[in-house]
Protein backbone atom coordinates (compact mmCIF):
# COMPACT_ATOMS: atom_id res chain seq x y z
CA UNK A 1 0.00 0.00 0.00
CA UNK A 2 1.38 3.48 -0.62
CA UNK A 3 1.47 6.18 1.41
CA UNK A 4 -1.62 8.64 1.52
CA UNK A 5 -0.81 12.57 1.95
CA UNK A 6 -4.31 14.05 2.44
CA UNK A 7 -7.10 11.64 3.69
CA UNK A 8 -9.89 14.57 3.19
CA UNK A 9 -9.31 13.58 -0.65
CA UNK A 10 -10.24 10.10 -0.32
CA UNK A 11 -12.01 9.29 2.66
CA UNK A 12 -15.95 10.61 4.10
CA UNK A 13 -14.62 9.32 7.74
CA UNK A 14 -11.64 8.26 9.64
CA UNK A 15 -12.41 5.72 12.73
CA UNK A 16 -9.54 6.40 15.19
CA UNK A 17 -8.84 3.49 17.26
CA UNK A 18 -7.06 3.59 20.64
CA UNK A 19 -6.02 0.04 21.50
CA UNK A 20 -4.88 -1.00 25.05
CA UNK A 21 -4.42 -4.83 25.74
CA UNK A 22 -8.04 -6.16 26.40
CA UNK A 23 -10.21 -3.30 24.86
CA UNK A 24 -9.91 -1.08 21.74
CA UNK A 25 -12.00 1.88 21.95
CA UNK A 26 -13.44 3.67 17.90
CA UNK A 27 -14.24 7.06 17.02
CA UNK A 28 -15.96 7.60 13.52
CA UNK A 29 -14.64 11.02 12.65
CA UNK A 30 -16.45 12.72 9.80
CA UNK A 31 -13.50 13.98 7.15
CA UNK A 32 -15.12 17.53 6.38
CA UNK A 33 -16.16 18.77 9.25
CA UNK A 34 -13.93 16.49 12.31
CA UNK A 35 -17.48 16.15 14.19
CA UNK A 36 -17.77 12.90 16.12
CA UNK A 37 -20.63 10.65 14.28
CA UNK A 38 -20.38 7.44 16.58
CA UNK A 39 -18.28 5.60 19.49
CA UNK A 40 -17.40 2.15 20.52
CA UNK A 41 -15.31 0.08 22.85
CA UNK A 42 -15.18 -3.36 21.96
CA UNK A 43 -12.90 -6.61 23.30
CA UNK A 44 -9.23 -7.16 21.31
CA UNK A 45 -9.96 -10.53 20.19
CA UNK A 46 -11.22 -11.94 16.87
CA UNK A 47 -14.96 -11.08 17.06
CA UNK A 48 -14.39 -7.80 18.30
CA UNK A 49 -12.70 -6.93 15.65
CA UNK A 50 -15.49 -8.50 13.15
CA UNK A 51 -17.29 -5.97 15.77
CA UNK A 52 -15.74 -2.87 14.83
CA UNK A 53 -15.77 -3.53 11.04
CA UNK A 54 -19.62 -4.13 11.52
CA UNK A 55 -19.64 -0.80 13.15
CA UNK A 56 -17.99 0.77 10.78
CA UNK A 57 -19.92 -0.50 7.71
CA UNK A 58 -23.01 1.50 9.53
CA UNK A 59 -21.36 4.64 8.51
CA UNK A 60 -19.05 4.93 5.45
CA UNK A 61 -17.36 2.81 2.85
CA UNK A 62 -15.03 5.27 1.79
CA UNK A 63 -13.02 5.21 5.29
CA UNK A 64 -9.18 5.14 6.86
CA UNK A 65 -8.27 3.69 10.33
CA UNK A 66 -5.74 5.74 11.99
CA UNK A 67 -4.79 3.52 15.00
CA UNK A 68 -2.00 3.91 17.61
CA UNK A 69 0.47 0.95 18.28
CA UNK A 70 -0.02 -0.79 15.00
CA UNK A 71 2.89 -2.86 15.91
CA UNK A 72 2.02 -3.53 19.78
CA UNK A 73 -1.91 -3.63 21.27
CA UNK A 74 -3.11 -2.62 17.82
CA UNK A 75 -1.40 -5.46 15.78
CA UNK A 76 -4.05 -7.62 15.85
CA UNK A 77 -6.32 -5.31 14.86
CA UNK A 78 -4.17 -3.86 12.36
CA UNK A 79 -3.52 -7.70 10.52
CA UNK A 80 -6.94 -8.43 10.48
CA UNK A 81 -7.82 -4.91 8.68
CA UNK A 82 -5.19 -5.23 6.42
CA UNK A 83 -6.58 -8.62 5.00
CA UNK A 84 -9.38 -6.96 4.45
CA UNK A 85 -7.59 -4.32 2.33
CA UNK A 86 -8.91 -1.57 4.59
CA UNK A 87 -6.62 2.02 4.81
CA UNK A 88 -4.56 1.94 7.86
CA UNK A 89 -2.65 4.97 9.01
CA UNK A 90 -0.15 4.40 11.38
CA UNK A 91 0.34 7.27 14.29
CA UNK A 92 2.54 7.85 16.82
CA UNK A 93 2.15 8.18 20.27
CA UNK A 94 0.20 11.65 20.51
CA UNK A 95 1.70 14.88 22.38
CA UNK A 96 1.59 14.81 26.02
CA UNK A 97 0.18 18.47 26.28
CA UNK A 98 -2.30 17.28 23.34
CA UNK A 99 -3.44 13.89 24.13
CA UNK A 100 -4.00 15.25 28.25
CA UNK A 101 -5.13 19.15 28.18
CA UNK A 102 -7.17 18.50 31.42
CA UNK A 103 -9.00 15.22 30.21
CA UNK A 104 -8.25 11.67 29.70
CA UNK A 105 -10.23 8.07 28.37
CA UNK A 106 -9.98 6.01 26.07
CA UNK A 107 -13.34 7.65 23.43
CA UNK A 108 -11.17 10.98 23.59
CA UNK A 109 -7.79 9.09 22.69
CA UNK A 110 -9.57 7.86 19.75
CA UNK A 111 -11.18 10.83 18.45
CA UNK A 112 -7.54 12.90 18.95
CA UNK A 113 -6.45 10.04 16.73
CA UNK A 114 -8.91 10.90 14.24
CA UNK A 115 -8.49 14.00 13.99
CA UNK A 116 -4.43 13.90 14.34
CA UNK A 117 -5.00 11.53 10.91
CA UNK A 118 -7.11 14.31 9.07
CA UNK A 119 -4.66 17.42 10.72
CA UNK A 120 -0.90 15.27 9.26
CA UNK A 121 0.25 16.11 6.00
CA UNK A 122 2.26 13.13 5.67
CA UNK A 123 0.61 9.68 6.55
CA UNK A 124 2.33 6.43 6.45
CA UNK A 125 1.06 2.97 6.48
CA UNK A 126 2.16 0.37 9.06
CA UNK A 127 5.02 -2.10 9.55
CA UNK A 128 4.69 -4.83 7.32
CA UNK A 129 4.35 -8.56 8.38
CA UNK A 130 6.27 -11.30 7.24
CA UNK A 131 10.29 -11.13 6.94
CA UNK A 132 10.31 -7.88 8.46
CA UNK A 133 8.20 -8.65 11.60
CA UNK A 134 10.16 -12.46 11.73
CA UNK A 135 13.22 -9.64 11.83
CA UNK A 136 11.73 -7.78 14.44
CA UNK A 137 10.88 -10.47 16.58
CA UNK A 138 14.52 -12.53 16.37
CA UNK A 139 15.96 -9.49 17.35
CA UNK A 140 13.88 -8.74 20.10
CA UNK A 141 14.63 -12.23 21.30
CA UNK A 142 18.48 -12.11 20.64
CA UNK A 143 18.94 -8.46 22.34
CA UNK A 144 17.12 -9.98 25.92
CA UNK A 145 19.66 -13.23 25.73
CA UNK A 146 22.77 -10.59 25.05
CA UNK A 147 21.68 -8.61 27.66
CA UNK A 148 21.09 -11.17 29.87
CA UNK A 149 24.43 -12.83 29.46
CA UNK A 150 26.17 -9.44 30.40
CA UNK A 151 24.37 -8.91 33.19
CA UNK A 152 25.39 -12.53 34.27
CA UNK A 153 29.24 -12.00 33.54
CA UNK A 154 29.23 -8.69 34.91
CA UNK A 155 27.74 -10.48 38.55
CA UNK A 156 30.20 -13.29 38.22
CA UNK A 157 33.33 -11.00 38.22
CA UNK A 158 31.68 -8.60 40.67
CA UNK A 159 31.87 -12.30 42.97
CA UNK A 160 35.07 -13.07 41.88
CA UNK A 161 36.59 -9.91 43.32
CA UNK A 162 34.66 -10.46 46.74
CA UNK A 163 35.01 -14.61 46.79
CA UNK A 164 36.89 -15.96 49.60
CA UNK A 165 40.85 -16.23 48.67
CA UNK A 166 41.03 -20.13 48.11
CA UNK A 167 38.36 -19.17 45.03
CA UNK A 168 39.26 -16.30 44.12
CA UNK A 169 43.15 -17.36 43.37
CA UNK A 170 42.04 -20.03 40.57
CA UNK A 171 40.95 -16.49 38.66
CA UNK A 172 43.53 -14.19 39.15
CA UNK A 173 45.16 -13.06 35.88
CA UNK A 174 42.72 -14.25 33.81
CA UNK A 175 40.28 -12.24 31.43
CA UNK A 176 36.53 -12.56 31.83
CA UNK A 177 36.18 -15.23 28.91
CA UNK A 178 38.34 -17.47 30.88
CA UNK A 179 36.77 -16.77 34.04
CA UNK A 180 33.79 -17.81 32.65
CA UNK A 181 34.89 -21.30 31.16
CA UNK A 182 37.31 -21.53 34.60
CA UNK A 183 33.95 -21.26 36.57
CA UNK A 184 31.93 -22.95 33.95
CA UNK A 185 33.88 -26.38 35.16
CA UNK A 186 34.79 -25.78 38.70
CA UNK A 187 33.46 -28.36 41.43
CA UNK A 188 32.54 -28.54 45.16
CA UNK A 189 34.54 -29.94 47.86
CA UNK A 190 33.47 -30.99 51.14
CA UNK A 191 35.99 -29.24 53.10
CA UNK A 192 34.87 -26.48 52.20
CA UNK A 193 32.69 -23.53 54.55
CA UNK A 194 29.30 -22.52 53.98
CA UNK A 195 30.53 -19.24 52.70
CA UNK A 196 33.17 -20.72 50.17
CA UNK A 197 30.71 -23.67 48.64
CA UNK A 198 27.87 -21.17 48.17
CA UNK A 199 29.86 -19.00 46.27
CA UNK A 200 31.39 -21.85 43.82
CA UNK A 201 27.75 -22.81 43.28
CA UNK A 202 26.94 -19.10 42.39
CA UNK A 203 29.51 -18.58 40.59
CA UNK A 204 28.92 -21.64 38.89
CA UNK A 205 24.98 -20.95 38.35
CA UNK A 206 26.28 -17.84 36.41
CA UNK A 207 28.54 -18.39 34.08
CA UNK A 208 26.69 -21.43 32.74
CA UNK A 209 23.75 -19.43 32.19
CA UNK A 210 26.08 -16.69 30.49
CA UNK A 211 26.95 -19.45 28.23
CA UNK A 212 23.56 -21.00 27.28
CA UNK A 213 22.58 -17.46 26.47
CA UNK A 214 25.64 -16.52 24.49
CA UNK A 215 24.98 -19.71 22.97
CA UNK A 216 21.24 -19.06 22.44
CA UNK A 217 21.85 -15.75 20.56
CA UNK A 218 24.28 -16.99 18.36
CA UNK A 219 21.53 -18.80 16.94
CA UNK A 220 19.07 -16.21 16.67
CA UNK A 221 21.79 -14.52 14.55
CA UNK A 222 21.93 -17.52 12.48
CA UNK A 223 18.33 -17.39 11.49
CA UNK A 224 18.59 -13.32 11.34
CA UNK A 225 21.27 -13.99 8.80
CA UNK A 226 19.33 -16.46 6.89
CA UNK A 227 16.37 -14.27 6.32
CA UNK A 228 18.30 -11.03 5.55
CA UNK A 229 20.25 -13.21 2.91
CA UNK A 230 16.76 -14.09 1.05
CA UNK A 231 15.43 -10.78 1.47
CA UNK A 232 17.97 -8.07 0.93
CA UNK A 233 21.10 -9.35 0.37
CA UNK A 234 22.44 -6.09 -1.32
CA UNK A 235 22.68 -4.60 2.16
CA UNK A 236 24.69 -7.29 3.42
CA UNK A 237 26.94 -6.14 0.79
CA UNK A 238 27.66 -2.39 1.68
CA UNK A 239 30.74 -1.50 4.01
CA UNK A 240 29.94 -1.98 7.95
CA UNK A 241 26.92 -3.56 7.51
CA UNK A 242 25.91 -7.31 9.08
CA UNK A 243 23.25 -9.20 9.48
CA UNK A 244 22.32 -7.47 12.98
CA UNK A 245 23.18 -3.84 11.41
CA UNK A 246 20.84 -4.93 8.17
CA UNK A 247 17.97 -6.12 9.54
CA UNK A 248 17.62 -3.37 13.04
CA UNK A 249 17.60 -1.43 9.34
CA UNK A 250 15.05 -3.45 7.64
CA UNK A 251 12.62 -3.49 10.70
CA UNK A 252 12.51 0.10 10.62
CA UNK A 253 12.00 0.84 7.14
CA UNK A 254 9.77 -2.17 6.53
CA UNK A 255 8.67 -1.51 2.73
CA UNK A 256 9.15 0.49 -0.08
CA UNK A 257 6.64 3.99 -0.05
CA UNK A 258 5.95 3.30 3.41
CA UNK A 259 8.48 6.22 4.27
CA UNK A 260 7.94 9.11 1.65
CA UNK A 261 11.43 10.56 1.61
CA UNK A 262 15.09 10.21 2.46
CA UNK A 263 15.04 13.59 4.73
CA UNK A 264 11.83 11.16 6.90
CA UNK A 265 14.38 8.45 7.14
CA UNK A 266 17.00 10.89 8.36
CA UNK A 267 14.45 12.38 10.76
CA UNK A 268 13.18 8.40 11.93
CA UNK A 269 16.81 7.66 12.53
CA UNK A 270 17.88 10.57 14.93
CA UNK A 271 20.34 11.69 12.30
CA UNK A 272 18.26 14.93 10.77
CA UNK A 273 20.02 18.44 12.37
CA UNK A 274 17.79 20.12 13.85
CA UNK A 275 18.19 23.85 13.22
CA UNK A 276 19.30 25.86 16.91
CA UNK A 277 19.49 29.47 15.19
CA UNK A 278 19.03 32.39 17.60
CA UNK A 279 19.11 36.25 17.20
CA UNK A 280 22.35 36.80 15.28
CA UNK A 281 23.96 32.94 15.55
CA UNK A 282 23.11 31.60 11.84
CA UNK A 283 23.43 28.13 10.55
CA UNK A 284 23.72 26.29 13.48
CA UNK A 285 22.13 22.84 14.31
CA UNK A 286 21.73 20.52 17.39
CA UNK A 287 21.59 16.80 18.22
CA UNK A 288 18.72 15.36 17.33
CA UNK A 289 17.85 13.07 20.12
CA UNK A 290 14.49 11.99 18.91
CA UNK A 291 13.27 8.94 16.41
CA UNK A 292 13.92 5.10 16.56
CA UNK A 293 17.13 4.85 18.64
CA UNK A 294 17.83 1.22 17.76
CA UNK A 295 18.08 2.68 13.74
CA UNK A 296 20.16 5.53 15.05
CA UNK A 297 22.48 3.19 17.24
CA UNK A 298 22.74 1.05 13.89
CA UNK A 299 23.81 4.15 12.07
CA UNK A 300 26.34 4.93 14.62
CA UNK A 301 27.85 1.28 14.44
CA UNK A 302 27.98 1.90 10.07
CA UNK A 303 29.81 4.99 10.59
CA UNK A 304 33.07 3.79 13.02
CA UNK A 305 33.20 0.67 11.28
CA UNK A 306 33.69 2.89 7.76
CA UNK A 307 35.58 4.93 9.76
CA UNK A 308 37.87 2.63 10.78
CA UNK A 309 38.26 0.47 7.45
CA UNK A 310 37.15 2.37 4.56
CA UNK A 311 39.22 4.24 2.89
CA UNK A 312 36.89 7.06 1.23
CA UNK A 313 35.38 7.22 4.60
CA UNK A 314 38.79 7.88 6.22
CA UNK A 315 39.78 10.39 3.53
CA UNK A 316 36.04 12.42 4.09
CA UNK A 317 36.75 12.37 7.91
CA UNK A 318 40.80 13.99 7.07
CA UNK A 319 39.01 16.83 4.21
CA UNK A 320 36.45 17.41 7.12
CA UNK A 321 38.79 17.79 10.22
CA UNK A 322 41.00 20.14 8.15
CA UNK A 323 38.38 22.14 7.60
CA UNK A 324 37.51 22.46 11.75
CA UNK A 325 34.92 19.76 12.11
CA UNK A 326 34.77 18.20 15.29
CA UNK A 327 34.95 14.65 15.71
CA UNK A 328 31.35 14.24 17.06
CA UNK A 329 30.34 16.88 14.12
CA UNK A 330 32.29 14.64 11.43
CA UNK A 331 30.29 11.53 13.07
CA UNK A 332 26.68 13.13 12.84
CA UNK A 333 27.18 14.30 8.97
CA UNK A 334 28.68 10.50 7.87
CA UNK A 335 24.98 9.06 9.77
CA UNK A 336 22.62 11.46 7.62
CA UNK A 337 25.02 10.49 4.43
CA UNK A 338 24.50 6.76 5.30
CA UNK A 339 21.18 7.44 5.85
CA UNK A 340 20.52 8.93 2.55
CA UNK A 341 22.35 6.07 0.85
CA UNK A 342 20.72 3.75 2.78
CA UNK A 343 17.24 5.03 2.14
CA UNK A 344 17.80 5.09 -1.68
CA UNK A 345 19.19 1.33 -2.07
CA UNK A 346 16.57 0.01 0.00
CA UNK A 347 13.43 1.95 -2.00
CA UNK A 348 14.72 1.55 -5.42
CA UNK A 349 16.98 -2.08 -5.56
CA UNK A 350 13.99 -5.23 -6.25
CA UNK A 351 12.97 -6.64 -3.31
CA UNK A 352 11.81 -10.25 -2.71
CA UNK A 353 8.17 -11.05 -4.21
Amino acid sequence: MTSVTDLREVVDVVIGVDTHVHTHSAAVVDARSGGVLDEITVEATADGYAQLIEFADEHAVLRAWAIEGTGGHGAGLTRHLERREEVVVELDRPQRAKRRNGAKSDPLDAIRAAREALSRAKLGTPRSGGDRQALSVLLATRRSAVNASTDAQRQLFSLVIAAPEPIRKRFRGQKLPAMIQTAASMRLSSTWDVETTTTVLALRCLARRACALAAEAAEHEKAIRAIVRSWRPDLLAQPGIGPIIAATVLCAWSHPGRIHSEAAFAMLAGVAPIPATSGQVTNRHRLNRHGDRQLNRALHTIALSRIRYDEATRHYVARRTTEGKTSREIKRCLKRYIARDLYRLLEHAPTKA
